[in-house]
């Protein structure tokens, strides 16, 4: 959208992660804005080794979580860290809630539950998915009912429920609640060969807030470019810093052509 604005002709491309990967390096992608550190670093370093992908510093994102949570009234009565959810086993009905079986946070779940580790040896791992597992938390938040799950952000949970994230799991999930960046990846000569594109690439900066709220209507069905353009219309101060230093295609200052194309 904002390159339309500027007079490009962008293609956007699904791709999973190694078929992206193989795109930027052979040059048939020039952008992805989505390297997950950690998450994704065994499958993107060996291409930043040999130099056939770029990263962008700074990250486009800061201050993605994942690890468990749960609803505020709950980390009032005590469950504030990993070691106090087995003092209250009772109430959380010996129940830790997943998501869909054989991803990777589930593993580590079980794992605790395996070894006892902060003395889950009790507990029952109930996988679902995404969306069977956030109406089984919000039924509970609205019974006020205890209960302890797997939570991540950005999501829109973050701003449909009042939630709490768990200290103490540094070691299971990784320091800060599980924390990740996410950044900007090039094929080599991107920013050389495009390098006015490539200065809104680099200026590109999002927060946990935008994206959760930005999530929430495409996650109801409404197109991306839509949500994008309405989030937009309500935070056009964000186009300030993105924008900066940016030119349309035939040379004119980028931000008062992508207001007039947003009819901001």
């Amino acid at each position: 959208m904002l390159f339309e604005g500027l007079g490009y002709t962008p293609k956007t491309t699904v791709a999973s992660v190694p078929i992206s990967l193989a795109g930027l390096k052979a040059k048939q992608i020039d952008v992805s804005l989505g390297y997950w550190y950690p998450v994704q670093e065994k499958a993107v370093q060996p291409f930043l080794d040999a130099k056939t992908i770029d990263k962008l510093e700074p990250p486009n994102l800061k201050g993605a979580k994942a690890t468990l949570a749960v609803p505020n009234y709950a980390y009032d009565a005590g469950i504030k860290t990993f070691a106090d959810i087995a003092k209250h086993k009772d109430e959380l009905d010996g129940k830790i809630y997943g998501i869909e079986p054989g991803s990777s946070a589930n593993a580590k779940i079980q794992k605790m539950i395996d070894t006892n580790q902060f003395g889950f040896g009790g507990f029952k791992l109930v996988e679902s998915s995404e969306a069977g597992m956030l109406v089984t938390v919000e039924r509970a938040a609205r019974e006020k009912k205890h209960v302890v799950f797997l939570a991540w952000e950005p999501h829109p949970m973050n701003i449909q429920m009042k939630l709490n994230y768990l200290s103490g799991g540094d070691e299971v999930f990784g320091p800060n609640y599980g924390e990740a960046r996410v950044y900007t990846l090039t094929n080599p000569d991107f920013l050389t060969r495009c390098p006015n594109a490539g200065k809104l690439v680099q200026n590109l900066r999002f927060t946990t807030d935008l994206e959760n709220r930005l999530m929430q209507p495409v996650m109801n069905k409404e197109r991306p470019a839509d949500a994008a353009k309405a989030y937009l219309k309500k935070n056009p101060q964000l186009l300030d810093s993105w924008l900066a230093g940016v030119k349309t295609v035939d040379g004119k200052d980028g931000l008062p052509a992508v207001k007039q194309y947003l009819s901001l």
